[in-house]
């Protein structure tokens, strides 16, 4: 097993194999030690201090009167460095049949990989291995240093300025916790609006508000970044032909991940890669190769901590049940933005439906039109739905506004049994006044 983080979700029933771990970073993968889990601890804590200076809106007047974040920090890896040191201890003393290799592995021949210079052997691989940032080729990058989401978190001290480069997941939900924190943030993104893979309205919503809290640049280049001589860094940028620069103390790189297949050198056992260097499996998640299977980041576009846990227990089944093999089902794949807003979505968009030519329907409904959206004062947030014309079944959701994460679970659940939008409104009943309803009406529009 090449990679500690879902890869490590080892099921009972292989105590009696002999299994080799091999992990070059911290156990536990990225989700636990520099993804998902910390960020969002830093997000909660970001969303308090907005709160706060958003109160006196609703009669509370507070205020934040300092951001101590070396105790932020404290907080957030005194839980999550634990964990992470736990289970590699348990994996190295507890489990006599799992060896584990900390150092990068490489395959070097069909079903040999060399870990620091020993080779392993092994009747089947399961290749787990991630994804990494993707920093791109910016002239004065390397020299001036750069931080990705690999490192911010842990940065010594809150920077005044920070420039962001990329528009996507990373780069807004990062760029919200310094911004709420207190630091000048300023997004640099290459295209006309942040969230792009989001259906339209979304990303629009999403654009327009992060517009009116962030220094945000779109449509600009980067084209190259120095040192000055105070020490600060000076990002070069060019928009619509007119060249300006930006001043800052530190800059995040956040402009995408890609595989770690290259590193691993899957091409020496066999293994195939498409062009964005992700490994090609079946529907079993095994590759061309027999017997050497590949989940997560290093396998699927989607890049989502659940997603690779529902590709372990695929995986592991396979391995365990290899006559009754089981097939990962992508029809339904939700995902949230913990920005501030929250972004949370789940199947097609409108435009991918009217680009298939489904017959659609579309539905918005506003947070503010429900009773509770008036107790938050809401202006800015909705929920959009796209349902087929004629079957009446839901055939995607967006939601851009608080609690959106946690809202869209139940259209999603509606999604997975086939229900038809009429009996997702109509067939329960919707709690009053809880913002669940600002779902009820949506369906009832359609």
């Amino acid at each position: 097993i090449v990679g500690s983080g879902s890869g490590n979700s080892i099921p009972p029933e292989l105590d009696g194999a002999r299994i080799a771990m091999v992990e070059r970073g911290v156990f536990g993968g990225t989700c636990l030690n520099v993804g998902c889990i910390p960020s969002k601890m830093f997000i909660y804590a970001a969303d308090i201090a907005m709160h706060v200076r958003e109160s006196e809106r609703y009669g509370v007047k507070a205020s934040v009167e300092s951001v101590d974040w070396p105790a932020i920090v404290d907080r957030v890896f005194g839980r999550i460095d634990p964990i992470a040191a736990g289970g590699e201890r348990y994996r190295v003393e507890d489990c006599e049949h799992i060896t584990v290799f900390q150092g990068s592995g490489a395959f070097v021949d069909h079903k040999v990989l060399e870990v620091d210079g020993e080779q392993l052997r092994g009747e089947k691989f399961l290749l787990a291995a991630g994804a990494r940032p993707y920093v791109p080729d910016v002239p004065g990058l390397d020299e001036v240093g750069y931080h990705t989401s690999d490192t911010v978190m842990r940065l010594p001290e809150l920077p005044e300025r920070m420039a962001v480069l990329g528009g996507g997941y990373i780069a807004t939900e990062l760029g919200h916790v310094f911004d709420a924190f207190g630091t000048r943030v300023s997004i640099l993104n290459r295209g006309p609006k942040l969230l792009r893979s989001e259906d339209d309205d979304i990303s629009r919503r999403y654009t327009e508000l992060a517009a009116g809290r962030f220094d945000l640049h779109l449509e600009t280049a980067v084209t190259r970044v120095e040192r000055t001589g105070s020490g600060s860094i000076l990002v070069h940028l060019l928009h619509d032909g007119q060249e300006s620069t930006l001043e800052v103390d530190e800059l995040l790189v956040a402009t995408g991940r890609v595989p770690n297949s290259d590193q691993l050198a899957v091409e020496r056992t066999g293994v195939r890669t498409d062009p964005s260097g992700r490994v090609i499996v079946h529907e079993d998640l095994q590759t061309d190769v027999e017997g050497i299977y590949a989940l997560g980041d290093l396998t699927n576009h989607f890049q989502l901590k659940h997603v690779a846990n529902a590709e372990a227990r695929v995986v592991f089944h396979n391995l365990v049940h290899p006559d009754d093999p089981w097939r990962m089902d992508y029809s339904i794949v939700p995902h949230a933005v913990f920005g501030n807003p929250q972004v949370a979505s789940v199947g097609m968009t409108e435009h991918e439906a009217a680009t298939d030519g489904v017959p659609f329907v579309t539905a918005i409904k506003e947070y503010g039109s429900t009773a509770y959206g008036w107790a938050m004062e809401d202006t800015t947030s909705f929920v959009k739905l796209v349902a087929h014309a004629q079957t009446r079944r839901l055939l995607g959701a967006h939601i851009i506004g608080p609690q959106a994460s946690t809202l869209i679970q139940t259209l999603i659940q509606g999604m997975r049994f086939g229900r038809t939008v009429d009996e997702m409104a109509r067939e329960q009943m919707w709690i009053h006044p809880a913002l669940t309803e600002v779902l009820e009406n949506a369906l009832l529009d359609l």
